[in-house]
């Protein structure tokens, strides 16, 4: 193959991708089509397989039922701080364990790694009473401080680092007499920005869709998105239908995030693996 001639893709990788487009969108699809019909004819065999006419109906009452006007603000505040906390602290303590030298570096790591073999489950007791004991109880800061920092982030940032900042370029930052501030902003940050923006978007979309911890710490007058949306599905006979609008509530602020910040991201990812 000669140097740079540009590939093309065939008839085979556009049946392949078109598959996998589909059976991606299978479930979104299903869910605005369930959210525009009835309960009663969700009953139904065989469901139905194209939209109907209830489905500002069903948007609306699901907005009423689960409150989702003050969710979507908590959650927007919760996940849009988690993210950029998440982000921040990760990349500083990625760029610490892959450039620089310091005592047990090799120990703290590890002790970092292991913590992600720990189920969340078994830290939900304790940290439920810990926030308790600082009055935080059915406060937003109960659902943030403690998704602060993670340590996938930091062992993330860290792999990334050790490949695509060059130690030459922080010892010539050095050398021209940059601070660590400044070295941190111009050299490490600029080259860390592909990663950074995948794991805002992981971040975000984990914090978005947190639901064990923000059921135990928060209640209904304060809630998030998918605590709000649990509302929806008490009762003698739950609507169906009226869930499943909640559901596609709950999830257009993800796909506007993508649409808006996918370009970029991808963008960054292509520049990071040609820069490497």
């Amino acid at each position: 193959m000669g140097a740079g001639k540009q590939l093309h893709a065939g008839p085979v990788t556009y049946v392949v991708l078109t598959v996998f487009a589909l059976v991606s969108l299978a479930p979104l699809v299903w869910t605005a089509i369930a959210a525009s019909r009835t309960d009663r004819r969700l009953a139904q065999t065989p469901p139905p397989l194209w939209f109907g006419g209830n489905l500002f109906t069903n948007l609306q009452t699901a907005w009423d039922q689960a409150g989702l006007g003050t969710a979507m603000f908590n959650s927007v505040i919760v996940a849009g701080t988690i993210t950029v906390s998440t982000v921040l602290f990760s990349t500083l303590a990625g760029f610490a364990f892959a450039k620089l030298r310091f005592r047990f570096s090799g120990l703290l790591l590890l002790l970092t790694i292991g913590t992600m073999m720990i189920p969340p489950q078994l830290a939900v007791v304790p940290l439920y009473l810990w926030m308790s004991d600082l009055g935080w109880s059915n406060q937003l800061q109960t659902v943030i401080l403690p998704s602060l920092v993670t340590a996938f982030g930091t062992f993330f940032m860290r792999q990334y680092l050790v490949q695509a900042l060059p130690t030459e370029l922080i010892e010539a930052a050095r050398v021209d007499g940059a601070s660590s501030l400044r070295v941190v902003w111009h050299v490490v940050f600029p080259a860390a920005r592909p990663a950074m923006a995948v794991l805002g978007l992981l971040t975000f979309v984990f914090a978005w869709n947190d639901f064990l911890w923000p059921i135990i710490a928060l209640n209904q007058q304060n809630p998030t998105v998918q605590v709000a949306l649990n509302s929806l599905g008490t009762g003698y006979v739950p609507d169906q239908a009226v869930i499943m609008a909640g559901a596609l509530l709950g999830t257009l602020p993800l796909l506007i995030a993508f649409v808006l910040f996918g370009k970029q991201i991808v963008g960054g990812i292509m520049q990071g693996a040609i820069k490497g």
